[in-house]
């Protein structure tokens, strides 16, 4: 697992890519801190980290990175259990919410760099 605070790199997420299915990487966001958690085999164990790091449930949101789909719409895909939360409102493995959409692709795009 990696924090990502500042950059990663596109390349460094395509390395990563390659132990998973897919060749996707998942991260989960902070929507608050701006940060995100990369290179784990499940959403839960990153969702957790972040927990214990002092994040609030309700900012954090599951995603999947794509590396070899970077600079498309494909590249970000909002799909992780994490997100099933009826109390927020959010009643499907997706983000519903089109704010909280814009914030993750905002802080994956100020994040990952070519």
């Amino acid at each position: 697992m990696q924090v990502v605070n500042n950059q990663i790199s596109v390349q460094e997420l395509k390395k990563m890519s390659e132990k998973m299915f897919e060749s996707l990487v998942k991260a989960v966001v902070d929507i608050e801190r701006g940060t995100m958690v990369v290179d784990a085999s499940m959403h839960a164990d990153e969702e957790f980290f972040l927990l214990e790091d002092g994040s609030l449930q309700e900012n954090l949101w599951g995603i999947n990175l794509f590396p070899d789909k970077w600079g498309k719409e494909e590249f970000i895909v909002f799909d992780s259990m994490i997100n099933l939360r009826p109390s927020q409102g959010n009643r499907s493995r997706s983000v519903e919410d089109p704010k909280i959409r814009e914030q993750i692709i905002a802080i994956v795009n100020r994040l990952v760099k070519p």
